[in-house]
């Protein structure tokens, strides 16, 4: 955008028409005159190229008094550079996808509520490289850290219950999994979203273990325990179990990480639980503005000079004027 740092000299271009009201008024009447006893003794042709020579003159006197007026107004492009730091969060949300989670206290169970509040914690995430990693008796990276949110939400809509094969829960080696996914990151927050709704029944490494090796790490553990207290229906027509939620495990992982540990015991809570967490690891824009100028009156004072010198050599030697 362009400025003028002393736009009231701009008032000088009201000099150029009141210079020409001027001579048109009489003005003329003080310059060196011809008198002749009639115009008519003067060929049209010869009047004609003294007045186009007159009005050539004066236009260019007229441009170049404008140009250097603009030059003096002092006309400048001003250009705001705004330089953004962004500190980014590196994510690793850890779903538990053992048979448990077949359990219908959500609707229609837990692990798909589950996967829609995810979804809307993930969409609501600008700029972070979010990772998806699920656990049952092992654990398995579903989506390394990235930024493609299409992506990584097409992978979680894929997430389906282990196979029998591998049920069970090893919270201890789903952390230390995910853990070595965020131990390189070069992020200002490493963040582990761990939820869980059993007890570490699985694995070689205790959760506790895991936690600790986490810390070391500067890695943030939010755990959450999902499911209610009453006996469930976790396949159906098959049977019932009561939620062994480990919770006083989970509590102890968040501490000994900085995190919180949450509980849930409907999809509401859950989806209350994903804002909270949102909102405690804000990503930070940190924003610099910079005010770039450029002068322009040398595009405007050379030109001026220019016209100047050629006014006055056309005058004064193709139309021959003397003072």
């Amino acid at each position: 955008m362009i400025f003028f740092e002393q736009p009231w000299v701009l008032l000088g271009l009201l000099i150029i028409p009141a210079f020409f009201w001027w001579k048109k008024r009489g003005g003329h009447h003080n310059e060196g005159t011809m008198r002749v006893s009639s115009i008519s003794l003067i060929p049209e042709p010869f009047r004609k190229r003294g007045n186009t020579k007159i009005l050539l003159i004066n236009v260019l006197k007229a441009i170049t008094i404008s140009l250097i007026i603009l030059a003096l107004a002092r006309p400048r492009v001003v250009e705001s550079i705004l330089e953004k730091n962004v500190e980014v969060v590196d994510i690793v949300m850890v779903l538990d996808i053992s048979s448990s989670m077949l359990a219908e206290d959500f609707n229609p169970n837990r692990l798909e509520a589950v996967k829609r509040t995810a979804k809307t914690f993930i969409e609501n995430r600008d700029g972070d490289r979010i990772g998806l990693l699920v656990f049952a008796g092992e654990s398995f990276i579903q989506c390394p850290l990235t930024v493609d949110k299409d992506v990584l939400v097409n992978l979680l809509k894929d997430v389906r219950i282990a196979d029998k094969e591998v049920d069970g829960t090893a919270i201890g080696m789903a952390i230390a999994n995910a853990t070595n996914r965020l131990r390189f990151s070069e992020a200002e927050s490493k963040v582990m979203i761990l939820l869980s709704d059993g007890s570490n029944n699985a694995g070689e490494l205790d959760p506790l273990t895991a936690a600790d090796l986490a810390s070391q790490f500067d890695i943030r553990i939010y755990t959450i325990g999902a499911g209610t207290n009453q006996s469930v229906s976790f396949i159906p027509n098959r049977g019932y179990i009561r939620n062994e939620i480990d919770e006083k495990t989970l509590r102890e992982i968040a501490n000994r990480t900085g995190g919180r540990y949450f509980r849930a015991t409907d999809e509401n809570m859950l989806a209350d639980i994903y804002v909270e967490i949102s909102e405690l690891e804000k990503t930070e824009i940190q924003v610099k503005e910079y005010t770039q100028y450029k002068e322009l009156f040398g595009w405007l004072l050379i030109p001026a000079v220019l016209l100047g010198l050629g006014y006055e050599t056309l005058d004064r030697s193709v139309f021959r004027r003397r003072t």
